[in-house]
């Protein structure tokens, strides 16, 4: 590589590791203060640089918000994809895709979840699409893909019952969990009932419940 091209190319590097940086202590700054409350300026000071430089790399607020979401989506492809690469049957890989949205109650997995749903009400209440939504249309469609996938193997391999709507019956289930596991979550800081059973508790009964009813009779 000559040195023109090899300075132009740690340039762009340089350039693309300031975007996740920025993007990273965005996701920082709406953890602590919300999507609404935060502003341009926060996120300049949590990275440490001129607002300037921040609205160099995204020109509005609602950028840098889609971006936080998408990034948070990129790392359920991932997860997704590493399920759906494993050597197991379909019923397997689906029990897999449940023990995702179970086992991980890391302070930072808690908190994206309480982002996703904050950026889900945050657009649903804009009265335009936001800037840049298709980035995360992008993402949710990589995770949808990965799932069809998965669904299809159950199908191949017939590790689950066939008299029931796949697809349909597949992706209820996976979004019900998915649902409930996040509930649970966002609702870790408050009693619902006076002697509430422990969520990881909770959310494996469920599991079990889903995939009694998917194994064949």
């Amino acid at each position: 590589m000559d040195p023109k091209s090899r300075w132009e190319q740690e340039r762009q590097e340089a350039k693309q590791q300031r975007e996740i940086s920025i993007v990273e202590a965005a996701e920082r700054v709406f953890v602590k203060k919300g999507l609404d409350k935060a502003t341009m300026r926060d996120i300049a000071a949590e990275e440490n640089v001129g607002i300037a430089t921040v609205f160099r790399y995204f020109p509005k607020k609602d950028r840098i918000v889609v971006a936080v979401a998408s990034r948070i989506i990129e790392m359920e492809v991932e997860a997704f994809k590493s399920i759906s690469e494993r050597a197991e049957t379909g019923i397997r890989k689906i029990e897999l895709l449940f023990d995702h949205f179970i086992e991980d109650t890391s302070s930072a997995y808690i908190n994206r979840n309480k982002l996703i749903e904050a950026f889900e009400s945050y657009a649903a209440q804009q009265t335009e699409p936001l800037d840049g939504i298709e980035e995360y249309h992008q993402v949710t469609r990589k995770v949808y893909g990965i799932f069809k996938n998965i669904i299809q193997e159950c199908i191949n391999d017939g590790s689950i019952r066939s008299d029931i709507p796949v697809h349909e019956t597949l992706a209820t289930l996976v979004n019900a969990l998915g649902m409930f596991s996040k509930k649970l979550s966002l609702q870790s800081n408050i009693v619902m009932f006076e002697a509430d059973p422990d969520m990881l508790i909770q959310l494996t009964i469920v599991k079990n419940i889903f995939l009694d009813y998917l194994k064949p009779q």
